[in-house]
C-alpha cells in the first residue's frame, strides 16, 4: 500500500476485538517506532507494552474526565481502552532530547515516533487511537513504575477493529497553507 493510501485509511479505533496481536505484528509496529528520526538521533523514547488486565484497568483509570460532546458526539468514558489486547505507553527522557528557543524538542521526537508506530499498526490492520492528553500521568507512572525524570507523553491502545469508523473532515490545503508570507 503506499502511502497516501495508508494515510487517508487510518482512523481513530474505540471499539477492538479480544484476538490477541502476534508478537511478529507488536514487533513490526515497535520496529517502526524504533526507526523513527529524533533531534540529534538521541532516540529519546522507550515504549511499555501494557497486556495485563489489571494494568490496563489502571491505566484507563488515569483518563481524566470526558470532555463535552464534539461536533454531536455524545460523551463518553474511556473504558473502552482496556477492550484492546495492548496498550502501548510512549515515554521519553527530555535529557535526551534538545531545548531550543523554549521549545523542547522530546515531544516532537516521540510524537514522531509514535505516529510511525500508528501508521505501520494501520499498515498490519491493527487499530490505534492517540491518546496525548487525556490521562493522568502520574497515575500511570505509578502503576508501571515509570521513574520520575521520565515523561509519558502519549498512549495507544493495539488491537484489531471491530468497528468501521468514518472519515472525519478535513481542512483543505488552502486553509491550511500559505505561500512565501503568513
Amino acid at each position: 500500500m503506499d502511502f497516501m493510501s495508508l494515510s487517508l485509511q487510518r482512523r481513530s479505533i474505540r471499539k477492538f476485538k479480544p484476538d490477541p496481536v502476534s508478537d511478529d505484528k507488536l514487533r513490526y509496529v515497535l520496529e517502526a517506532a524504533r526507526i523513527a528520526p529524533s533531534w540529534g538521533n538521541r532516540q529519546c523514547w522507550k515504549y511499555i507494552i501494557v497486556t495485563d488486565e489489571l494494568l490496563k484497568k489502571k491505566l484507563v483509570a488515569s483518563s481524566l474526565p470526558p470532555t463535552p460532546p464534539v461536533e454531536g458526539r455524545p460523551i463518553r468514558t474511556r473504558d473502552w481502552i482496556a477492550q484492546a489486547p495492548v496498550i502501548i505507553v510512549g515515554c521519553a527522557d527530555p535529557t535526551k532530547s534538545g531545548n531550543k528557543e523554549g521549545k523542547e524538542y522530546y515531544l516532537l521526537d516521540m510524537g514522531i515516533s509514535m505516529e510511525h508506530l500508528i501508521l505501520a499498526a494501520a499498515e498490519q490492520g491493527l487499530g490505534t487511537c492517540w491518546i496525548g492528553g487525556g490521562f493522568e500521568e502520574k497515575i500511570v507512572k505509578e502503576a508501571l513504575g515509570i521513574p520520575e525524570e521520565i515523561r509519558v507523553v502519549a498512549l495507544t491502545p493495539l488491537g484489531y477493529p471491530d468497528e468501521v469508523a468514518e472519515p472525519r473532515p478535513r481542512k483543505t490545503l488552502e486553509e491550511i497553507t500559505n505561500k512565501n508570507r503568513w
